[in-house]
């Protein structure tokens, strides 16, 4: 079965680091671009980060700048968002998804352009 699935959501105080996980399996994840994006019950979903293709692309919403990276390594099937210095609000239910529409070496914050695959995603608290 076609599958992605993201991994690595916890609970952690503020400044605290997470790393998630966007695994793929029954496709090549390292074909698509792949953008995460986050949602909670009061907020749009929106953009955090995205990869192109390529790897040679790399986006992130403004107020992650700095603090969160994301990455392809030597697993064609895995993408990661580490994420540092995470604040209150930051706190949101975490999804990664594909672009197969988007160029080689372009990739995009907006929702819109994700019309291939979304996992169900994991949540990031952040508290005291």
């Amino acid at each position: 079965q076609v599958q992605l699935v993201e991994s690595g959501g916890g609970s952690v105080q503020p400044g605290g680091t997470l790393k998630l996980s966007c695994a793929s399996s029954g496709f090549t994840l390292g074909l698509y671009g792949v953008g995460w994006f986050r949602q909670t019950p009061t907020s749009k979903r929106e953009g955090v980060a995205c990869i192109s293709r390529n790897g040679a692309m790399i986006e992130y919403m403004d107020s992650v700048k700095g603090r969160f990276t994301l990455s392809r390594g030597p697993d064609k099937n895995m993408v990661t968002l580490e994420m540092t210095d995470l604040r209150p609000e930051d706190a949101a239910v975490y999804i990664c998804a594909t672009d197969r529409h988007s160029p080689w070496d372009i990739c995009s914050l907006s929702v819109e352009r994700y019309e291939h695959y979304w996992g169900h995603g994991t949540q990031v608290t952040v508290s005291p």
